[in-house]
């Protein structure tokens, strides 16, 4: 096979959701999730022990924005059946965080060895579900032409707090230009699971950014000249309440690095009908 046949033909597995993360499981991929899995819902990850859990799930229906709740699993089940079958939450993300007591002390790969009984998941929507409507409509995606992570950035925009769990808003940044950015403002507000349409736009000291080109999270981004920068709230929120909060175990993806579901964007709504309410 040559070399071009066989980019193509990773290129088509990236591109199936069920695909994906068998390469993902198989550990030959363990990049971004940006532009991957083709129109798929993606979702961030967050894992809790059951005694946090109950207030974790008041801060999510607590701040939709930020944490668009999704799906989540039993005690003990790594499955997320309401997404994908065949979901396996220790194995299927390309990047994890591990943190304890607040402080991340790990990036696993996996995380079958952390697995226990009490554990509960949460799925969150994510932004890279509407980035391939963006493209469609002729938006860039800077990020995804640059082969970047999407910037994150922490900002001054509170969170509603609940039991343990506060915060600021985390949002990510794609820089468009000017005359694009309504048309990306309708387009994100059809898809409410993946944070809706933008918090903020233009001036990124208005919600406490000092310096847009040092993100927090993620790498830095491409602006161009007439390029204007577009905020939405972003699923990485909860591991700055993490922070916090303290809890003895959580587990995350590692920003930019997500669980990539079967359901299409575009009908999520649809499809999961009151998880998120």
């Amino acid at each position: 096979m040559t070399p071009a046949m066989t980019a193509a033909t990773l290129q088509a597995r990236l591109s199936d959701p069920r695909l994906l993360r068998a390469e993902i499981r198989a550990a030959r991929f363990d990049g971004p999730t940006a532009g991957v899995g083709g129109d798929a819902l993606q979702a961030n990850l967050v894992i809790l022990a059951g005694s946090d859990a109950a207030d974790f799930l008041r801060y999510c229906q607590a701040n939709p924005r930020p944490c668009p709740l999704l799906a989540v699993g039993e005690p003990g089940d790594p499955s997320l059946p309401t997404l994908a079958d065949g979901i396996d939450l220790r194995h299927d993300v390309p990047r994890y965080r591990v943190w304890r007591a607040g402080e991340l002390v790990d990036e696993p790969a996996d995380i079958a060895d952390l697995w226990r009984g009490d554990l509960i998941s949460f799925a969150l929507g994510c932004s890279f579900s509407f980035e391939d409507a963006l493209r469609r409509a002729g938006i860039p995606v800077r990020h995804q032409d640059a082969g970047r992570n999407v910037p994150m950035y922490r900002t001054t925009l509170p969170t509603r707090p609940a039991g343990r769990f506060s915060g600021p808003v985390v949002v990510s940044m794609r820089a468009m230009p000017a005359r694009d950015a309504i048309e990306a403002v309708q387009i994100c507000a059809r898809f409410p699971l993946a944070h809706g349409a933008p918090v903020h736009l233009g001036d990124p000291s208005q919600i406490g950014i000092a310096d847009i080109m040092r993100p927090d999270y993620g790498d830095a981004p491409d602006i161009r000249d007439g390029d204007i920068p577009v905020f939405w709230a972003c699923g990485v929120t909860p591991q700055a309440a993490i922070t916090a909060a303290r809890p003895e175990l959580a587990i995350t993806h590692a920003p930019g690095h997500m669980l990539v579901t079967d359901i299409p964007a575009s009908r999520a709504d649809a499809l999961l009908t009151g998880v998120h309410q």
